[in-house]
Formats: structure tokens, sequence, C-alpha cells
């Protein structure tokens, strides 16, 4: 059965002499493996059509679902976004890389979430049209709330009384913790400050220095390795560090 659905490119490997294997992130089913035959063709029906499977592409696709099988299979593909800066600009290109191996990383089943599927769409959407600073804030917001769209938001906020973030327990505390995993002063105060953000916009009224947005994006990235089996170390992050002022 043929289904139409969005979908953002995660990972794309040759596969033969002129297809694909392709992971989407799509609106109607989650994460999915799909084979894309001829896209590497050097013809000119086929011409340039690999360039559409390029991570954190974003796609409106035609796809045929079988539920009892591990790959499927693209009928058409076209944009759904044209990217304007995103994959030309270095620091949005690594921002967008940034976001598509966290979700390498955090997805373990094919199960389908649009309201995450709409968070990746437009965290990348604004990264195409953002400013410096709204781009520098962007993988705090979205590390932040791509935790609650898998389950585990951060509960609370700061305060006098709740002065403190515990990122085992996952919520804002008064006293601070046995264990060493926990964010207080202004780290807690900026954190519970993203977290009740509901217009991106908001991001360029947040300013922060290199030397914050490092240590508050490795405290949300330890929060999710505490909440997600397995979840490894990110290869993008270190370039991040480097280009994020």
């Amino acid at each position: 059965m043929v289904h139409s659905t969005k979908g953002v490119v995660l990972r794309t490997l040759k596969y033969g002499d002129t297809s694909i294997i392709t992971s989407i992130y799509t609106e109607l089913f989650g994460i999915q493996q799909y084979i894309v035959k001829g896209v590497r063709q050097s013809t000119k029906t086929s011409s340039g059509k690999a360039s559409y499977f390029q991570p954190s592409a974003i796609l409106e696709l035609e796809v045929y679902h079988n539920e009892l099988k591990q790959m499927q299979f693209i009928k058409e593909y076209r944009w759904s976004y044209l990217y304007e800066q995103v994959l030309f600009d270095v620091v949005k290109n690594t921002v967008a890389a940034y976001i598509i191996e966290l979700m390498q990383l955090s997805l373990e089943e094919p199960e389908a979430n649009p309201d995450l599927y709409y968070l990746i769409e437009e965290t990348l959407m604004q990264l195409d049209k953002s400013s410096g600073t709204l781009t520098g804030n962007l993988p705090l917001y979205f590390t932040l709330h791509l935790a609650g769209q898998l389950g585990f938001m951060l509960q609370g906020t700061y305060s006098a009384q709740t002065p403190v973030l515990d990122l085992q327990e996952g919520m804002f505390v008064q006293d601070e913790p046995t264990h060493p995993y926990y964010i207080e002063g202004n780290h807690a105060m900026i954190t519970s400050q993203i977290l009740q953000l509901t217009d991106y916009k908001a991001l360029e009224n947040i300013q922060l220095n290199q030397v914050m947005r490092r240590q508050l994006l490795e405290s949300y990235q330890l929060y999710l390795s505490l909440h997600i089996s397995g979840f490894g170390k990110m290869k993008s992050y270190a370039i991040l560090q480097e280009i994020l002022r």
C-alpha cells in the first residue's frame, strides 16, 4: 500500500552500483529504512537525484509500507523544504549535523511520533532562517525538547525554592543531590528559561557566551545518556564546540 508522508533524512549509504539505502525519520511511521533504486546512475534522468537524500533533507514522499518488512521502498520523492543556507553555511550545516546525529543516537524503535517529526522539521527550518544568536542557541533548545518528546521532559522550574536541576531524577529540586549529576545557579536558571519558550525567536533574547553554551550542552547530553540506554559519544559535538560563539 502506498502512503504519503513527509520525512527528514538521517543517513544514506551506497547500495550496489547505482542505488542507496537511506534512513529517514517520517511523519507517519517514525524511523524507516528505504531502498531507492537507480539514483546514482550517470544518466540524464538520474543526475542529481542522490542529492535529495543528503542528511537533514526534508522531503515529501510516496512510500510503500509493509509493517512485516524492515526495508521499505520509495515510489516518489520531492523537496518539502528547499534550504537556502543550511547545506552551504558551515555553522548551520554543523548545527544540522548535530541535530541529525542526536536523532540517530536517541531513536531506538521505529515508532510513529508526529510531534517529534514536527519538532525536527521546524527546528531545521528555523535554523535555515536564523541569526547568529538563534543559531547558537538552537542545539540547546532542540536537545531539551527532544528529551520531552522521548518521554522524559525535565519537570518543574528554577526558583529560590528549587534552584538545583537534578539530571538523574529529571527535575528541579531544593537541595544538591548526593550524586554528581546536577547543575545549579545560572546554568539551572537558563535551562528553565529555555524549557518554557514556545517561540523559537525568543532564543534570540538569551545571551550566552561560548563557555556557557558548551557547559549547558554537555549537561543536556549527560541527561540524555542517563535516560537512553546505549547513548554513545557524539562525533559532531567536537566540531560544534569549535564553531559556536
